[in-house]
């Protein structure tokens, strides 16, 4: 019994001793370093769609890459936050993020006013962030070091839709509705400014709130004004019940909105109501390429679910990522990298080939190469069908 109870000990300290080891932050794995890379998206909520698609784009990046970062000593991990799509618990999930030494990179967010204040806790931590979705400009104007995306910005998104609305839709009186986020503001101002600009009437505002459903008052505003089109700065949750409750009320000119529309959900809310629905994305048609469809295949067989418009946007932003990781580790001669050496490395990148997007940052983390698209639906179907290209 005795030996049996020291036994039983010493068992029980090498089980304990195991974990700790294993629960350290930078710890090894088979020998080598893990070293892991986070997503900060909304995985529940209204806008979870999008949010999944970006995590398992990252996820595959990262299985891709994971026998070359073995041959280099290091096992890549990826570790997913639900940030809810709400900026406090973004910035909650930023604060853990900071503390664990091994994450070295964040993918994310989706949601630019998410991203704007969990960015300050990345930038104090000296943590880099790639964004595949973020549009607002105050996610890079503010000039943190930590920062960047490799979308479009709404003061070139919202214009390239204003072009599109007035001079091929021929808009001149326009009513816009928008969500009150940074993003769907931000958005809706950008598309404001260049209409008027185009000559266009704006003939009314009017604001809804996320998880808002009943939408009617705002569009019997709409109805009494009578526009040739109807733009909406927001995300597909809401947009979708507003363009079924918009055509249940016979308001039949055309609607427009950006990139937070480009989603499945959107035609699974509004059904039939998506046609005569037009939007801008900051996000290209993966399709278009034999890359691009060898992704899409990859990613149906691995994750038994079809691509969304940021699935392949949140690989190529994975994929920028372990790039930079690749270069500090290089210049650090093997060793794992400081994450101020990963930030800089990032940052650095002006020739990245993605699956869907050529990457290159200016001294703001913008991609220089960025573009819009435009589509429309002119079915119930996912994606829609693109009729536009717009490049700076």
């Amino acid at each position: 019994m005795v030996l049996k109870k020291g036994f039983a000990i010493l068992t029980s300290a090498s089980l304990a001793a195991g974990i700790l080891a294993g629960c350290n932050n930078g710890g090894e794995k088979d020998g080598n370093t893990v070293i892991k890379i986070a997503t900060n998206t909304p995985l529940s909520g209204n806008s979870a769609i999008l949010g999944d698609s970006i995590k398992l784009g990252a996820q595959l990046a990262l299985d891709d890459q994971k026998a070359a970062f073995k041959k280099l000593g290091f096992d890549l991990k990826l570790v997913p936050y639900d940030d809810q799509g709400d900026p406090k618990k973004g910035v909650a999930n930023a604060e853990q993020l900071g503390a664990d030494k091994a994450i070295l990179g964040v993918v994310g967010h989706l949601n630019s006013g998410v991203a704007i204040p969990a960015s300050v806790k990345y930038e104090k931590d000296h943590l880099v962030m790639v964004s595949p979705s973020n549009t607002a400009n105050e996610v890079t104007d503010r000039g943190l070091s930590v920062v960047n995306r490799i979308c479009a910005r709404d003061d070139f998104q919202g214009p390239a839709g204003a072009e599109f609305a007035v001079n091929e839709l021929k808009a001149k009186k326009i009513f816009i509705i928008q969500d009150k986020t940074a993003y769907g503001t931000g958005l809706a101002n950008e598309f404001k400014a260049a209409a008027e600009k185009l000559g266009a009437e704006i003939l009314g505002e009017e604001g809804i709130s996320v998880g808002d459903k009943d939408f009617n008052g705002v569009l019997n505003n709409v109805k009494a004004k009578n526009p040739d089109l109807v733009f909406f700065g927001g995300l597909y949750a809401e947009g979708g019940i507003l363009l079924k409750q918009a055509r249940d009320k016979e308001l039949n000119m055309p609607f427009m909105g950006g990139d937070g529309m480009d989603s499945s959900g959107l035609v699974d809310i509004a059904g039939d109501a998506v046609k005569n629905f037009y939007y801008t994305s900051v996000a290209g048609d993966t399709l278009k390429t034999d890359n691009g469809k060898k992704f899409a295949e990859d990613y149906k067989a691995k994750f038994k679910k079809n691509i969304e418009s940021f699935s392949s946007y949140g690989y190529d932003s994975a994929g920028v990522l372990l790039e930079g990781l690749k270069d500090a580790i290089e210049n650090s001669d093997g060793k794992t990298p400081s994450r101020e050496d990963v930030a800089a490395a990032v940052r650095a990148i002006q020739d990245y080939k993605g699956v869907v997007t050529e990457v290159g940052f200016d001294d703001k983390g913008d991609n220089k190469f960025a573009k819009v698209f435009i589509y429309t639906f002119k079915e119930a179907k996912y994606p829609g069908t693109q009729v536009g290209e717009v490049t700076k």
